[in-house]
């Protein structure tokens, strides 16, 4: 088609089209009484970040771990049951965090923030990519952190070193608790 037939096509389509005469009148709605998605994001990323600066998590009277030693924590009152299912892969892995090549605060706020994000969004099996440290100084600083930091965070029921093929000694699997039914917001 050459442009002269897209003019003679577009001119026959819009035969007997007059312009309007009279203004329009501007229908002006309400403010919308319901956050938008953006306000909500936003909203949510304030809130992640205050609980970010206020971190609870402890960086002092660290009890090291070696690069190779494997990972074991349940929350008391759970059945070992538990760490069994975990260690048979009985649950499926829904969200990964990579610490490598962070700094110890980088990280710090990242497991926080990741493990909350994890709570709030409803993920019941994580995977902390912490690595060994073999080569840190000292060995297995990040991985000695996050064997203390998983075990304050209150989410986290429990965490084992994930098997060979998720990274072994240099990953934790990290089982999430369920949200509470009464403070999941139900669609209006």
């Amino acid at each position: 088609m050459t442009e002269h037939d897209d003019n003679e096509d577009f001119a026959s389509a819009m035969a007997g089209v007059r312009p309007l005469t009279k203004p329009v009148k501007r229908v002006h709605r309400a403010p919308p009484v319901k956050a938008t998605p953006g306000q909500s994001v936003r909203k949510q990323d304030a809130q992640i970040a205050k609980a970010t600066a206020d971190n609870p998590l402890n960086v002092s009277h660290l009890q090291m771990v070696k690069p190779d030693d494997s990972l074991r924590y349940l929350k008391p009152g759970l059945d070992r049951s538990v760490l069994r299912k975990l260690k048979q892969g009985a649950y499926q892995v829904e969200a990964s965090l990579d610490l490598h090549g962070k700094t110890v605060e980088q990280a710090r706020n990242a497991l926080l923030r990741f493990v909350q994000d994890c709570f709030r969004f409803d993920v019941r099996l994580a995977i902390v990519l912490h690595g060994k440290g073999e080569q840190g100084d000292p060995p297995a600083l990040l991985k000695s952190f996050c064997n203390r930091w998983l075990r304050e965070i209150p989410e986290v029921l429990a965490f084992m070193s994930a098997p060979s093929h998720h990274g072994g000694a240099g990953a934790a699997y990290v089982l999430i608790k369920k949200r509470d039914a009464k403070a999941v917001e139900q669609p209006r």
